[in-house]
């Protein structure tokens, strides 16, 4: 048997945020066997790969151990060799400052397929990001992209004469580049601005001059940056949504002495915009901007949700916490499906519950039309869109798309007809058999599917609880509360309370049964959606966020 041929893609990951990826950038990630990453590709990228792909990072960190150029190369060729489909990560733009010369060299001496695939330079985001423009029909007919990694070998003099810079990996040579541009008569009064983790939630700008700037950035951390130096730098404060200029201007004013003059571009610290997680442009900040938040979900589950609040604005990282699969029997599914037209209604209050439902209704040999004569409630648009999905319309959905109002509203009388519920196999809704069985109902419960807590966390879920980066847990049924708990504590070193993760993190529930188990396990609620939808959870977190 011949082994399939492994090919190589050298790809772009852009400034950072997953939004900002290409289409078939995301696409190859998706459809990656090996990753091979470097030290600046956000974390959210890595979710984008299946579960079983390989990833290996391979990072070049200032003063501490990395691997080595020539043991990249070699991971590069033997995974191509083996027949994998190997995506080869880098920030930005891969042949902007990216050092594939060697990389493909190395594949081609091997005879390894490979495909280039362009990304975002940060060159060009940052300055976007922060709301400079790189070119201007006044004053700057020209730009020109730079490393000042070796800040020695360039050529200041005729750098210096050009009208705006954009500077590289020059966050630790600022004061050799601030020297060589006024050595070469540069004026002092240039703007400057520092972008630093252009495009993340971490996102800081420095607006200075050049006579200053060194002065304002003394003792400060300032890598990973892009430096922009120009006149085009004074224009940001004409292009940024004036609430946002006010603000900084407040935040300045409030650091600064009260005559402090501020027509002139002046030093200040921004965090604007903190968070780009979403394809919107600095002049349209979105509510969640500068919220990371943890979306914890069915392994598998649509990411329709994360869309949403990716949308408007948030940073978003997907916790898996439970794992839907079938019954450990289908006897009791089977059989109901077997005497379908003994049943007057049938009862569906989920989306993994009419899945697996008629997943075995086709098993059986039959179609939607066995339930001919037996009437459909659902709990929840969402439900209602996934039964018409299989071409069928509910004749019942409660106004309050929980179950307790399925039984208030209940549009029959309930005295001797006979429902089925096919449900969840353990921890399912007992309140609402009971509620129904008091009203003379008489409820046939099968075991339709099965939720799991799965075996451990994504790492970069861990790291994002374990740093206190996330602002804000999102809950979506009491299982993935009571699940999220299992694994955090997993996770606690010294038998410690998993509660830690949620010191100054905002909960926010769906909805009412949700919230009911946070309150027993947290302690607390911050959000629940007042529509119990993730539409209407989505809304009560930009509510929350804008308010907050």
């Amino acid at each position: 048997m011949t082994q399939e041929r492994g090919k190589v893609y050298l790809v772009g990951a852009g400034p950072g945020d997953v939004a900002y990826l290409t289409v078939k950038a995301y696409n190859l990630l998706a459809a990656a066997q090996v990753l091979v990453y470097d030290a600046l590709v956000d974390a959210q990228l890595l979710q984008c790969v299946p579960d079983d792909c390989l990833k290996l990072d391979v990072g070049k960190r200032g003063g501490k151990p990395s691997t080595t150029q020539s043991e990249i190369n070699k991971l590069l060729v033997k995974h191509c060799q083996q027949g994998k489909q190997v995506v080869r990560l880098k920030s930005g733009d891969p042949l902007i400052f990216g050092r594939c010369t060697s990389e493909i060299e190395a594949l081609k001496a091997s005879g390894c397929d490979f495909e280039l695939v362009p990304g975002i330079s940060s060159a060009l985001a940052a300055p976007l990001l922060a709301g400079i423009p790189l070119t201007d029909p006044v004053l700057s007919r020209t730009f020109a992209v730079l490393t000042a990694h070796e800040p020695e070998l360039l050529d200041w003099e005729a750098l210096s004469r050009l009208d705006t810079l954009v500077i590289l990996m020059g966050g630790q040579h600022l004061p050799e580049i601030v020297h060589e541009l006024l050595r070469h008569r540069r004026s002092h009064l240039t703007p400057i601005a520092i972008i630093r983790w252009a495009g993340t939630p971490d996102q800081q700008i420095w607006i200075a001059q050049l006579g200053d700037i060194l002065e304002q950035t003394t003792e400060l951390s300032l890598s990973p940056s892009v430096i922009v130096i120009g006149e085009v730098v004074g224009l940001r404060k004409y292009l940024q949504p004036e609430n946002i200029y006010l603000d900084e201007i407040i935040r300045h004013s409030q650091a600064e002495p009260a005559n402090e003059s501020i027509s002139t571009p002046q030093p200040m610290l921004s965090n604007f915009p903190p968070s780009t997680s979403s394809t919107s442009s600095p002049s349209s900040p979105l509510p969640l901007t500068g919220k990371t938040i943890l979306v914890t979900r069915s392994v598998g589950q649509s990411s329709q949700f994360s869309d949403r609040l990716i949308a408007s604005g948030a940073t978003v990282i997907e916790m898996p916490t439970l794992e839907i699969g079938p019954p450990s029997s289908w006897e009791a599914l089977d059989n109901a499906i077997a005497h379908l037209s003994d049943f007057d209604w049938l009862i569906l209050t989920s989306t993994n519950g009419i899945d697996y439902f008629f997943e075995r209704l086709i098993a059986q040999g039959k179609d939607t039309r066995a339930l001919a004569g037996v009437k459909i409630a659902v709990v929840g648009e969402k439900t209602a869109y996934s039964l018409k999905q299989h071409s069928l319309q509910a004749d019942f959905i409660p106004p309050n798309y929980v179950a307790d109002s399925l039984v208030e509203n209940f549009p029959d009388k309930l005295d001797g007809k006979k429902l089925l519920f096919p449900r969840v196999e353990s921890g399912g809704r007992e309140v609402l058999v009971k509620e129904l069985t008091a009203k003379g109902a008489k409820v046939i419960e099968v075991a339709t599917y099965q939720s799991c807590c799965p075996s451990g966390i994504p790492p970069v879920a861990e790291l994002a609880l374990q740093n206190r980066k996330v602002n804000v847990i999102t809950f979506a049924s009491s299982k993935t509360v009571q699940f999220f708990c299992q694994l955090t504590d997993k996770i606690c070193a010294n038998n410690s309370d998993a509660s830690q993760f949620l010191e100054g993190v905002c909960i926010a529930s769906i909805g009412p049964q949700t919230s009911k188990t946070c309150h027993a396990l947290f302690g607390r609620v911050d959000v629940e959606a007042q529509e119990y939808t993730l539409d209407g959870l989505t809304q009560a977190l930009i509510t929350w966020a804008i308010n907050s």
